[in-house]
C-alpha cells in the first residue's frame, strides 16, 4: 500500500478523533476526555499486539521510552484541554510548530543540522501562525501575533508541539532501537494504561464517565487505532521526515471540522494560515 495515502489517512484518522472528541466529550474534564479516548483505543491495539514483529530491547530502548511517557501524559492531557476550551481551527494549526522545535531537539539530541529550506519551512509556519489571525492586523501590525497568546487553547498547542519535539525525538531513539510497529503499539498501551492508573489521583473524575457514551466512544477509538495503524504502516515504508510532514495535513481537516461541527468563525482565514503552515511543514520534511 502507498505510503502517501497511508500519511494521508493518519491525518484524516487523527483529525476525525480530534473533533468526535470535541464533540462528544467536551464536557468532561481534559483527564477524563484523554482517559475515554485512550481506553476505548486501548482493545484495538491489544489485539495488534498479537500481529506485529516483536524485537529484542535493549538498554536505550527501555530508557528512551521510560523518558518520553510522562512527557507524553503532561503532552496528552494540554491536548484535551486545548480541543476542550478553544476552537479547533486556532488550536491544531499550531501542531505544525512541532517540527520547528524538533530542529532544536534534535539537534540537541541526535546531533541533526538544519539546512536552507529548514529555515524557509521554519519562516513559512510563523507567517502562516500571523495569518490565522490576520484581521486583527488592522489593529497593529504585531496584533495577530499577541491573539495567538490571548486564546488559552493555542499557548497549550504550543507547548504541545514543544512537548512533543521532546517526544518525537525520544521516540525516533527507540525506534531505531526496536522497529516502527511495536513500538507505536507498545507505546499507547502503556501510556493508556499510565493514564488509567492516575485516575484515584484525579480530583472529581469518576470511572463512569467513561461509559456514559459507548458509541461515540467507540468511534473515537477506532479511528484513533487507524491513525496509529496507519501512521507505523507509513513510517515503515518511508523516511520518518516525510510521513511525518504529511501527517501534519491533519491541521487541515482539523480546520474544515472547526466550520463544518462547531461552525467556528474566519475560516477562511485560519484555512489559509492553516496552509501556509503546513507547507512550512513540507519544506522541513521533504528539504529540511
Amino acid at each position: 500500500m502507498d505510503w502517501l495515502f497511508l500519511a494521508i489517512l493518519a491525518a484524516f484518522s487523527l483529525a476525525t478523533a480530534d473533533a468526535l472528541t470535541k464533540k462528544h466529550f467536551s464536557r468532561l474534564s481534559a483527564y477524563e476526555m484523554g482517559i475515554t479516548r485512550l481506553t476505548y483505543t486501548l482493545p484495538w491495539l491489544v489485539i495488534a499486539l498479537f500481529f506485529i514483529p516483536w524485537p529484542r530491547l535493549d538498554r536505550t530502548f527501555f530508557l528512551a521510552f521510560g523518558a518520553a511517557l510522562p512527557l507524553e501524559v503532561l503532552a496528552f492531557l494540554c491536548y484535551m484541554r486545548a480541543i476542550k476550551i478553544s476552537p479547533l481551527s486556532l488550536t491544531l494549526p499550531f501542531l505544525a510548530f512541532t517540527p520547528v522545535f524538533i530542529i532544536l531537539t534534535g539537534r540537541l539530541i541526535l546531533g541533526e543540522t538544519v539546512t536552507p529550506f529548514g529555515v524557509a519551512g521554519i519562516l513559512c509556519i510563523v507567517a502562516g501562525a500571523y495569518s490565522l489571525n490576520l484581521s486583527q492586523a488592522r489593529t497593529g501590525v504585531l496584533e495577530p501575533f499577541r491573539a495567538i497568546f490571548r486564546e488559552p487553547g493555542s499557548v497549550l498547542m504550543l507547548l504541545v508541539s514543544f512537548i512533543y519535539s521532546i517526544t518525537s525525538t525520544l521516540g525516533k531513539l527507540a525506534v531505531l532501537h526496536s522497529n516502527p510497529y511495536f513500538f507505536g503499539v507498545s507505546y499507547y498501551v502503556v501510556l493508556t494504561l499510565l493514564m488509567i492508573s492516575l485516575l484515584p489521583l484525579a480530583k472529581n473524575a469518576r470511572a463512569e464517565n467513561l461509559l456514559r457514551n459507548p458509541r461515540a466512544g467507540l468511534m473515537v477509538g477506532a479511528f484513533m487505532a487507524m491513525m496509529v495503524i496507519s501512521h507505523m504502516l507509513a513510517i515503515s515504508l518511508v523516511e520518518a521526515a516525510y510521513m511525518i510532514a504529511v501527517k501534519r495535513t491533519s491541521l487541515l481537516f482539523g480546520v474544515l471540522y472547526g466550520a463544518w461541527l462547531f461552525r467556528e468563525a474566519r475560516i477562511t482565514e485560519r484555512l489559509t494560515g492553516a496552509v501556509i503552515m503546513v507547507a512550512g511543514v513540507l519544506l522541513i520534511g521533504w528539504y529540511g
